[in-house]
């Protein structure tokens, strides 16, 4: 069987086993068979709403196939590209009922359904991604130099120097550079492609060229004729404040960039068109530097910019948004009490309505009069699934991992609730190993989300944190939706503000209690705690706080409070969950309250440290700082280093290598 990393602390630094017995008829969820589960991408709706293509993702042997399927609505599924060693066919779309385009090694083609012979129609001067197809046009976004085409965007400069007058120099894993991504049309006529149009050119120059322009999202209208776009407008603020604007364009180029969200700070999200075109929706927060404010609905009419705020008193920030065919309605996702369920909006009253209730729902489309789906759930690897919107009826037209998953144990999620800070009710649950006998004794394995303003959700993770793969190593997997997180009302968020230390740390020690009080079987001398991000903070704050773990891991993690604000890109972050910023001396001390770095001398539990070099949220030097710290002090600790990683462990197989020893 594989060794997590956390088994290696446990196994070798304090001697716990974690042997697990299984019966006859199941075997564990092992890191090979996890990596090797197919992963699926968004459904895409043929025009005459009977057909869906999706990608299908598989990793054997060290290498990712990724191809494109159709499905019909009776399940039947066709392989439409070939899969085989590392080719990666992407972007599927369909040109009409019959005929669909996918990128393939960045040319774009297109293909019939009943034949395997493809035929190459545009190859592009520069890398294109995001590509739509709308009444005779095509749409896709490039990362250009300003004002120039992609032709001429492919002449490479001189050098490689990089200038910056403002802050923003970089932003998660990329430095800011000249090119930029923007919204490109051309014409597709008897499919030859016509020359490309740059549909922000239009847009006001900024006297610094590393921060130009650069859009985000976009949609376009049934009719091929307006687009929508997602903007951040450059300015020298864009560090410290999530401004993200709305705008239309012609399609044709004729006339230049409107804002539709003029006079509304804050960033937005999910634009989509009316079936009609007559109006646009997205997502809006209203705090210019908050990231995870409430998302609120907006409604504007395209032709006179009259806009409303649709459902303003709901308490729940939608993820995602999709027209209803005749255009009273407004599908969505919300996270809800730990699961992402869909919503039906009533866009005249604000009325909302539940459709699904329990796991995790996303890349919802309409389907005729129905919708179609992604779903997964803790004991349930994502799929595509029928809803009927009338009933509520979700029926699955996929089940692409049911063969690989024959007689494998995966466990669901057992949920709980308890008494955690300031009295507030608190969510978790937990998942037990394969086997499970209420009469042993189990170690547990705390894991804790990152954020801070996001959830653990019923779903199935194929990354590093998914529930089951605790399990099937022997332990009670306990996953706590602490204060701050998202999905149950936006006070239940918003309370870890200048609290990061605070109720969340009390939530976790209390969640515990209430689980080891609750049941026998979990031993609380054998507990490991894991995190990420947020998660990895709250496992140094333990760190410095508590000796009730044997081992701890810290996934780019935070050690010092203070110094995150010096070198991380979204200076608006820290600026607003600390109050301020860290060298204000009356804002100091909300920096210091709950600074690991701050209580170094309690350290003493063994760490694994694992960290990416191109995480420019939180450095590698927040998790070099405690191994160093640890190390010195002769307490046993490990870091793990990835060159090529950023925020995320993204990779497959360094994902498999996270995950072993």
């Amino acid at each position: 069987m594989y060794r997590p990393f956390y088994i290696y602390l446990l196994h070798t630094l304090i001697s716990v086993s974690a042997s697990t017995a299984f019966n006859d008829n199941t075997r564990p969820l092992d890191i090979a068979l996890f990596h090797s589960l197919s992963r699926i991408g968004p459904p895409v709706v043929s025009p005459d709403a009977t057909k869906v293509l999706f990608t299908q993702s598989r990793y054997q042997h060290n290498t990712t196939t990724t191809y494109i399927n159709v499905v019909d609505l009776a399940g039947r599924i066709a392989q439409v590209t070939p899969s085989k060693g590392s080719e990666a066919y992407g972007n599927p779309i369909w040109f009409d009922n019959e005929t669909i385009g996918y990128l393939h090694k960045n040319k774009l083609y297109k293909q019939a359904l009943n034949s395997s012979t493809a035929t190459a129609i545009y190859s592009p001067e520069t890398d294109i991604s995001s590509v739509s197809y709308r009444q005779g046009r095509l749409f896709f976004v490039a990362s250009v130099y300003a004002n120039s085409t992609l032709a001429e965007t492919k002449t490479k400069r001189g050098d490689s120097v990089l200038i910056y007058d403002n802050i923003w120099v970089r932003h998660w894993d990329e430095w800011m550079s000249e090119r930029k991504p923007a919204l490109f049309t051309a014409e597709l006529d008897d499919w030859q492609v016509g020359e490309e149009t740059n549909l922000l050119q239009s847009l006001p120059t900024f006297h610094d060229p590393q921060h130009r322009w650069s859009m985000d999202d976009y949609t376009v209208d049934r009719q091929g004729q307006v687009a929508a776009f997602l903007a951040r407008t450059p300015e020298n603020e864009q560090s410290w404040k999530t401004s993200v604007g709305v705008y239309t364009v012609p399609t044709d180029g004729s006339d230049a960039p409107r804002l539709i969200s003029k006079g509304i700070e804050g960033a937005s999200s999910a634009p989509a068109f009316s079936a009609d075109g007559r109006h646009l929706a997205w997502l809006q927060i209203t705090e210019p530097a908050y990231e995870s404010g409430r998302k609120r609905i907006y409604v504007s009419d395209v032709a006179s910019g009259a806009t409303v705020n649709v459902a303003g008193d709901w308490d729940s920030s939608p993820l995602s948004l999709v027209w209803s065919q005749d255009g009273a309605s407004l599908f969505t996702v919300v996270a809800d009490n730990g699961n992402h369920n869909v919503y039906q909006v009533d866009v005249a009253t604000g009325h909302y309505r539940p459709l699904t209730k329990a796991g995790s729902a996303s890349a919802v489309r309409i389907l005729g009069n129905d919708l179609v789906l992604l779903h997964s759930d803790t004991d349930s690897p994502s799929d595509i699934y029928r809803l009927n919107v009338s009933s509520g009826e979700r029926r699955a037209l996929t089940a692409i991992n049911e063969k690989a998953l024959d007689n494998v144990y995966i466990g669901g999620a057992e949920d709980f609730w308890f008494t955690g800070a300031r009295g507030d009710l608190v969510h978790g649950w937990l998942v037990k190993p394969p086997g499970f006998d209420s009469t042993r004794k189990y170690p547990l394995a705390c894991l804790i989300h990152g954020g801070p303003q996001q959830c653990n959700t019923h779903s199935f993770g194929y990354t590093q944190w998914n529930p089951n793969m605790y399990a099937s190593a022997g332990f009670i997997a306990v996953m706590i939706n602490f204060h701050g997180s998202s999905s149950y009302g936006q006070n239940f968020t918003d309370s870890i503000k200048e609290q990061w230390g605070g109720y969340p740390y009390d939530d976790l020690m209390m969640g515990l209690d209430y689980l080891i009080g609750k049941h026998a079987f979990i031993d609380a001398g054998r507990m490991v705690a894991l995190g990420a991000s947020y998660g990895g903070y709250m496992v140094n704050w333990i760190n410095a706080q508590s000796r009730r773990f044997r081992a701890l891991v810290s996934h780019d993690g935070m050690f010092s409070v203070p110094h995150f604000w010096y070198s991380t890109e979204e200076l608006w972050f820290p600026e607003h969950d600390f109050g301020g910023v860290p060298y204000d001396p009356l804002v100091r001390p909300r920096y210091e309250q709950f600074n690991p770095e701050r209580f170094a001398a309690n350290f003493s539990t063994p760490t694994l440290f694992i960290h990416g070099a191109n995480d420019f949220r939180l450095t590698f030097d927040q998790s070099l700082a405690p191994f160093t710290l640890l190390r010195r002090k002769g307490i046993p600790a490990r870091l793990v280093y990835f060159p090529d990683e950023n925020h995320w462990t993204s990779r497959t197989s360094n994902s498999i290598k996270w995950y072993t020893d």
